[in-house]
């Protein structure tokens, strides 16, 4: 599967009110506003991916449905969720997994769960090895030919790489 873009789709019992939570209380940026001028659904930035909130659903969604957004300061944003009324399902806790974690709810009861990712924490830590001075990529691909960098073509790294940008393998970079 060949994944070009993704997203969560919320379907709200009151999208008004849904619209005000993400938008207002979380301050979730929108990424876009669509469907009819009076009553427009929204796609949030939501990290590295997209939330929509938009229709409306007969019933709120199971518990099976959470959200996780990664904070900077999962205290700073206790207090401020808590100050605007929203509804704290758990406070901020130090996880056994070495993340810092706290729940919210959305207005239909979907938990949000929010995380801090500490300083020490290995998610923080790059574990590829220093590149060789002069080196400005992680990897060389290498191929037979032109026709075969788009289908099978193997970076010196071992990684198979089915998308390249002018032969390089775009998702080893170093900046």
């Amino acid at each position: 599967m060949d994944v070009l873009s993704s997203r969560i789709l919320l379907r709200p019992s009151d999208l008004n009110r849904s619209r005000r939570f993400y938008r207002d209380l979380l301050g979730l940026a929108v990424y876009r506003e669509f469907g009819p001028p009076d009553d427009p659904g929204l796609v949030f930035f939501l990290g590295q991916g997209l939330l929509e909130v938009s229709g409306h659903a007969p019933s709120p969604p199971g518990r099976s449905v959470m959200i996780w957004i990664q904070v900077r300061d999962v205290h700073a944003e206790h207090a401020r969720l808590a100050a605007a009324g929203v509804p704290i399902v758990r406070e901020p806790v130090a996880e056994p997994w070495g993340l810092i974690e706290m729940q919210v709810e959305d207005p239909d009861g979907t938990r949000i769960v929010l995380v801090e990712v500490p300083a020490d924490h290995p998610l923080r830590r790059d574990p590829r090895p220093a590149l060789p001075p002069g080196r400005r990529i992680a990897c060389r691909v290498t191929t037979r030919s032109t026709e075969m960098r788009r289908s099978i073509a193997r970076p010196v790294c071992g990684m198979t790489a089915r998308f390249l940008y002018r032969g390089r393998c775009m998702n080893m970079q170093v900046r």
